[in-house]
């Protein structure tokens, strides 16, 4: 072999060498993890629950987090024995990140489908901001839902039910932390809603004056909330006089 064609040879292999070593290089700092922040704060706040419908016969998770200032970029929830439940990275603009989440399951129809996916225990939170400051958080879930309200009024399906002066009624239930009042209209093309929490001594709600409107359908929902923030709720629907009926 010549020695011009001995040393493009050798200057070839060189390259290839560097190359290969460049590119080994990239693959693991690719497969390095993120490094750790120094400290953790504390999230704002974080919660867990779970939330029947008594009226549907179903039942959901729901996660919400609120961060501190700044929006994060990674968030990170493990369950009690030791499942990744939540594995959330920002792929957008980091200088913003996203700073609260409110997350809920699919609804079935069974609770022990529920119990399987979220067993009972201390939730693990973790989470990184646009700063890459650390925040860890906990949230401990419970399985014992709080039992239903039975609503006196409106009765269910109730028709012809004046527009002013409606007060909403429940029998007491006992062990809860407070009530959820919900009015919504059910009509479409209509986004009016009326959301109330009281506390446990209450057994009435006033509908605001002005809020129902002739000829309106509307659903009402009354939930008791527990001690453990589990929550269950009726409903009921009901339509308002006039719109075609008679007065």
């Amino acid at each position: 072999m010549s020695k011009p064609i001995l040393l493009l040879a050798l200057l070839a292999a060189l390259l290839s060498a560097q190359c290969n070593s460049s590119a080994n290089e990239k693959a693991g700092a690719t497969q390095e993890e993120e490094p750790e922040p120094d400290s953790y704060g504390s999230f704002e706040s974080t919660s867990l629950r779970f939330e029947q419908n008594a009226t549907d016969g179903d039942f959901e998770a729901v996660l919400e987090l609120t961060g501190a200032d700044e929006g994060l970029t990674r968030l990170k929830l493990v369950s009690p024995t030791g499942d990744m439940l939540v594995d959330f990275t920002s792929h957008g603009d980091e200088s913003m990140g996203m700073r609260k989440f409110v997350l809920e399951s699919p609804e079935p129809d069974d609770m022990e489908s529920m119990k399987l996916g979220f067993p009972e225990g201390a939730y693990q939170f973790t989470g990184i901001d646009t700063e890459d400051n650390g925040y860890k958080g906990e949230a401990t879930l419970s399985h014992q839902l709080p039992a239903a309200a039975s609503i006196l009024n409106p009765a269910p399906e109730a028709e012809g039910v004046p527009v002013e002066g409606l007060v909403v009624k429940w029998a007491p239930v006992e062990g809860v932390s407070a009530y959820i009042i919900e009015v919504e209209a059910e009509e479409d093309g209509r986004n009016d809603s009326i959301t109330a929490t009281l506390p446990s001594s209450a057994q009435s709600f006033a509908v605001p004056e002005g809020f129902l409107i002739p000829g309106g359908a509307y659903k009402v929902a009354i939930g008791t909330v527990a001690e453990n923030g589990n929550r269950t709720f009726v409903e009921a629907t009901f339509t308002t006089v006039g719109g075609g009926e008679e007065d």
